[in-house]
């Protein structure tokens, strides 16, 4: 025992010959609780895991944690490799430091969490299960979830509402891009966003695009929604509108009658507005104009099927029921021999009527049709003529 005298003596407590201890537990770095320690694994005792953390003695992990941790996990533990473990007690009633693997992960993830949060950066992952309220993603050893608010809409169609969680069921094994929007490590609370990480995505390829896109050019696209003013194509990560009136010459009164979610499609660029970072896109471009050939397909006198599609104060157009489908006017003075004060007092909307072209021009896009002239002797021999040719 050292002396009163010697009690505020540097050099003779210096020189104590029992400071070697203390210097070892410096050297050695005693665990603390929450500690985050690399270690080596020296070996598999029995169902548990002995850890080298230079430490006075090797820490264990648990036979209930080895039971819990997957295949990938338990190879990573193999002895000879190097660790991360987080100490759970570093004496317990055995004297044993008490470690896990699980732990040590599950903080480096909530630290990467907070620092995707931060950043805003986009994470990868796989869907690795589904609730009735969203989707689940495994962020190393956490569990992200991912609600159906949060999910882009094309994971949510293909059946009714009631079916919702077989549909959910069916993303699992998808590779989905998120960004985390809510991190509470006290609540256990992961949560993510496929449309916030789309939304990101899309601006970055819409500014890319926007560069490089020009009137004329032809992409490869994917239709991603549909509307009754048009559809929507995703052209390489951006989106733009093929009008109703750009998805086919034929008359269209709804995209679904020409295309579907999820078709792939060639598109003609139409228009590029960077100052409102808007594209337009057109299929009808890409398919031969009925118009450029139309001398070839209707003569004057010929007499045909239409379909009035509108009335308007002076007369009414009809479609020509063929594979063209080419609209064309029929003049309020062409509706009948006697006088006609409204259009609408004659024919309605949606009426087949037969009809006789009268005037065809193709500079001005403009097919002249007649509901009077049918029975018009002036057309009596070429009448008679098309029926001996088709044998009628």
């Amino acid at each position: 025992m050292l002396s009163d005298s010697n009690n505020g003596d540097p050099a003779v407590f210096a020189e104590h010959p029992m400071n070697f201890l203390l210097e070892d537990d410096q050297s050695l770095g005693i665990p603390m609780a929450g500690d985050i320690r690399t270690g080596q694994v020296v070996a598999h005792r029995n169902v548990e895991i002995l850890i080298d953390i230079n430490a006075k003695s090797e820490g264990i992990i648990t036979s209930s944690e080895i039971a819990e941790l997957d295949d990938e996990a338990l190879d990573l533990l193999a002895v000879g490799n190097d660790v991360t473990v987080y100490v759970v007690n570093p004496d317990d009633r055995n004297g044993n430091i008490i470690l896990s693997y699980r732990k040590a992960m599950e903080e480096e993830d909530w630290r990467l969490v907070q620092q995707l949060l931060e950043s805003e950066e986009i994470y990868k992952g796989t869907v690795s299960g589904s609730n009735r309220g969203g989707l689940l993603v495994k962020v190393g050893m956490l569990r992200g979830f991912v609600p159906t608010s949060h999910l882009k809409s094309e994971r949510l169609r293909g059946g009714p509402r009631s079916e919702n969680e077989d549909r959910l069921r069916s993303n699992v094994g998808d590779d989905i891009a998120t960004k985390v929007i809510e991190v509470d490590r006290n609540r256990n609370r992961l949560i993510l966003s496929e449309r916030a990480a789309l939304k990101e995505h899309r601006a970055v390829q819409l500014n890319r695009l926007m560069k490089e896109l020009k009137e004329g050019d032809v992409r490869d696209g994917r239709v991603v929604n549909l509307a009754d003013f048009g559809a929507f194509v995703d052209i390489g990560g951006a989106e733009g509108l093929v009008h109703l009136s750009e998805l086919s010459w034929k008359r269209v009164n709804h995209p679904s009658q020409v295309i579907d979610i999820g078709d792939e499609c060639q598109v003609y660029i139409l228009n590029v507005d960077k100052e409102r970072n808007r594209i337009a896109l057109s299929l009808k471009r890409l398919e031969p104009d009925p118009w450029t050939t139309i001398d070839e397909h209707y003569n004057e006198g010929d007499l045909l099927e239409a379909t009035i599609t509108k009335l308007t104060k002076f007369g009414a157009f009809a479609r020509i029921n063929d594979e063209y489908q080419l609209e064309g006017l029929i003049h309020i003075s062409e509706l009948s021999d006697e006088h006609v004060e409204d259009p609408q007092d004659l024919v309605t909307r949606g009426e087949v009527v037969s009809v006789r072209v009268i005037r065809v021009n193709r500079e001005r896009r403009q097919l002249g049709l007649s509901m009077k002239q049918v029975s018009s002797v002036r057309y009596v021999e070429s009448d008679l003529a098309l029926a001996e040719d088709t044998g009628n």
